[in-house]
């Protein structure tokens, strides 16, 4: 029998990260009774130790769509205290020389870097200051039911199991996720999952003897060297949260190759001569820090009829972290499932609506975080896309009704990602063509390029206009 929404008590959500922690927050303001298991230890127990996601956890950037979720819930502005915004991208050549290219118009239009260990407590904190949510630590869960509407729960200290039953069952338990595996084993799932051919490793640059930034606080440092690149991302405390991301395998330049010290110190001292200078013990942190892989994955469809069941987050969507987008794009899920909620329709129609809702969205937003690997590692020191960039400003500044960059939809408006996507690839071809014919001047006819404007990407922006009005 299938439950309505404002019918049901109970709602289940695996997986404590941050999208099932802010999950959790919305629910329960909508006054369902919310259970969250998580495998994990409970990171704020991690917290004072220094713990929370030593050596593997990507910083994050968080943007519109995540402050918006934030904002719905009144914890748009407290977050907003513990994160650094961050106007542009400084590019490190391997000879110092440092360039700098602006995010969007003016410095309102910024990303900001917080900590992932940190939000993830915070919105813990939160979720649990709320009567209607229990939090469930050390909770394996196996053997999802479907049919049953049922799992197997193991604790992590005793091994016990246990057989729960649920009504509405929801997984965001990320891109291993078990509740999908259920999915995939008990319904007609399409999935498809690809292992990008590079890795990451963390590093931590500490802050100077005063307590204060090695290099410009407000930027996202990027080294960017063709097939592999260094990124840094500032913290409160003066340090930086840097990022090596490099093939696994298959070159001279891959994690398999730099297996000894004189390696990754020659590697270094070549490839990232200031960053060597700024972390003294950069050898030491190579080899004690885990490298991580990262992946895309797309599946279809997110949910199960008569199981009750739904995936958000990295467990429907998981993409590589090169657009900064990934927390995003998860608490947009929460955002728009919770606009689903005043239905009187039963969940599976619910969930049928959410997926047809984002599925377009999440696809789009996966492709172009491929594509920016690129664009990070290797265009932002061609001297064509350079000019590109500027560009692009300049056609802004001229034409700001009619032109509107992809990444500036993307990361500063709630524009859908389909719809960034698609105007994205327009907008390549328009500065393609302005490139071949008045590179490397910027004197450019502003008469022919607003023509081009009108011709090729005023129909999409249209559409972008229509869309966002409703």
């Amino acid at each position: 029998m299938f439950v309505q929404p404002n019918v049901t008590s109970k709602i289940t959500i695996i997986g404590a990260g941050l999208v099932g922690s802010l999950l959790g927050i919305y629910l329960a303001r909508r006054d369902y009774k919310v259970e969250i298991f998580e495998r994990r230890k409970d990171p704020r127990a991690l917290r004072a130790l220094g713990k929370v996601g030593e050596g593997r956890s990507i910083n994050l950037a968080i943007s519109a769509r995540g402050l918006n979720a934030l904002e719905q819930v009144g914890l748009k502005d407290e977050v907003l205290k513990s994160a650094i915004p961050m106007t542009g991208r400084m590019m490190h050549g391997v000879d110092g020389a440092l360039t700098r290219q602006a995010y969007g118009q003016s410095d309102a239009d910024c990303i900001n870097s917080i900590s992932r260990g940190w939000l993830n407590c915070f919105l813990l904190d939160e979720a649990e200051k709320h009567p209607n949510v229990t939090l469930h630590f050390e909770k394996k869960i196996e053997n999802v039911n479907l049919e049953q509407r049922s799992f197997t729960l193991i604790e992590s200290d005793t091994h016990k199991e246990r057989k729960l039953f649920y009504e509405v069952l929801l997984g965001t338990d990320g891109s291993a996720s078990h509740v999908r595996k259920a999915l995939q084993e008990q319904s007609q799932m399409q999935h498809d999952e690809v292992e990008l051919s590079h890795g990451y490793k963390e590093f931590v640059m500490a802050e100077d003897a005063a307590g204060k930034f090695k290099m410009e606080k407000q930027a996202l440092h990027i080294w960017p060297r063709g097939d592999f690149m260094m990124i840094a991302l500032p913290n409160l405390d003066g340090s930086y949260t840097c990022t090596l991301f490099m093939r696994n395998a298959g070159t001279e330049t891959s994690f398999e190759k730099l297996t000894e010290h004189y390696q990754v110190r020659e590697f270094f001292k070549k490839n990232f001569p200031d960053f060597a200078d700024l972390v003294p013990d950069y050898v030491e942190q190579y080899f004690t820090h885990p490298t991580g892989k990262m992946v895309t994955l797309k599946c279809s469809p997110w949910s199960h009829k008569k199981g009750q069941v739904l995936l958000l987050g990295d467990a429907a969507h998981a993409i590589v972290p090169f657009f900064g987008q990934g927390m995003n794009a998860g608490f947009e899920d929460v955002v728009a499932l919770e606009s689903l909620l005043n239905s009187v329709q039963p969940w599976p129609m619910v969930f049928e609506k959410f997926f047809n809702l984002r599925k377009a969205n999440t696809d789009a937003i996966a492709d172009m975080a491929v594509e920016n690997f690129t664009e990070m590692s290797a265009k932002t020191a061609d001297p064509h896309f350079l000019y590109q960039k500027k560009l692009e400003k300049i056609l802004q500044d001229q034409f700001p009704q009619d032109y509107k960059s992809r990444y500036g939809m993307v990361s500063f408006s709630l524009v859908p990602y389909s719809l960034a996507y698609e105007a994205g690839v327009v907008q390549a071809q328009i500065l393609d063509k302005l490139t071949k014919d008045y590179y490397p001047s910027t004197e450019i006819d502003m008469e022919k390029a607003h023509a081009m404007i009108r011709e090729k990407l005023k129909p999409v922006m249209e559409k972008i206009d229509s869309v966002m009005k409703g």
